[in-house]
């Protein structure tokens, strides 16, 4: 949840049973934080971080959360930008253990771009920015995408993530229309794959999570119910 998912959001919670936070989405060019910027005067929360400031906010998010916390989980950063230089950039801080490429943003200000979700209608776009990320990356690489995008194909758009390289799928699996994830996607995705694949969407009791790792996830992740600062579910009963 951009502009929500800060170091205090994820210290709180980090202690209670999760393996990795991620902290973000996080523009990290010129023309993506305009970008931002635009869409919080129509109302939507988002981070609002001058280009010149965000590699020393997001080491202060990191310390808070890595110095804070009895906890010896993973930091993942989620950013968005037009080039894969500022995300190998911030690979490269102290404390990142991932740098997630948001293939997944649906504001339309961030697909003009040709970022978020727009890199999902260009596979061969994708395949190379991941592919440079990878490749120059000082730690791990996911890439988040979103399911039932039109005018896309998830299993190809899947396959050319895992063949350039990357460390993890995180799929959010939206179901237009329905109050829960799209549980075929993530088997289908499963089923040609071989990718640690993280599910995403709707998870709010045991039942949705057991529903998500039953359908082939290798983990979950959530936010959303996470608001109140309390999972609302035993994480050690998936």
């Amino acid at each position: 949840m951009a502009g929500i998912t800060d170091g205090k959001f994820c210290s709180e919670l980090a202690p209670q049973g999760f393996d990795m936070v991620t902290i973000g989405g996080y523009n990290a060019d010129e023309r993506t934080i305009n970008a931002g910027r635009m869409i919080i005067r129509r109302g939507r929360a988002e981070f609002n971080i001058p280009e010149t400031e965000l590699i020393n906010h997001i080491k202060q998010q990191i310390i808070i959360i890595k110095d804070q916390t009895d906890w010896n989980g993973k930091v993942s950063v989620n950013i968005r930008a037009t080039t894969p230089e500022p995300i190998i950039e911030i690979s490269k801080l102290n404390g990142v253990d991932v740098v997630e490429i948001n293939a997944h943003c649906q504001q339309p200000e961030i697909v003009d771009l040709k970022c978020g979700q727009a890199l999902l209608m260009e596979p061969d776009l994708l395949n190379k920015f991941t592919e440079k990320v990878v490749k120059n990356s000082a730690c791990k690489v996911s890439v988040k995408i979103r399911a039932n995008t039109p005018n896309t194909d998830i299993i190809t758009i899947s396959k050319i993530v895992e063949e350039s390289g990357a460390d993890f799928l995180h799929v959010d699996a939206v179901k237009p229309g329905y109050k829960n994830a799209d549980y075929k996607v993530i088997s289908s995705i499963k089923e040609n794959t071989d990718i640690f694949l993280i599910g995403n969407n709707y998870i709010h009791d045991i039942e949705s999570a057991r529903k998500m790792i039953s359908a082939g996830a290798d983990g979950i992740s959530m936010a959303r119910c996470l608001k109140s600062g309390i999972i609302p579910f035993d994480l050690s009963l998936i």
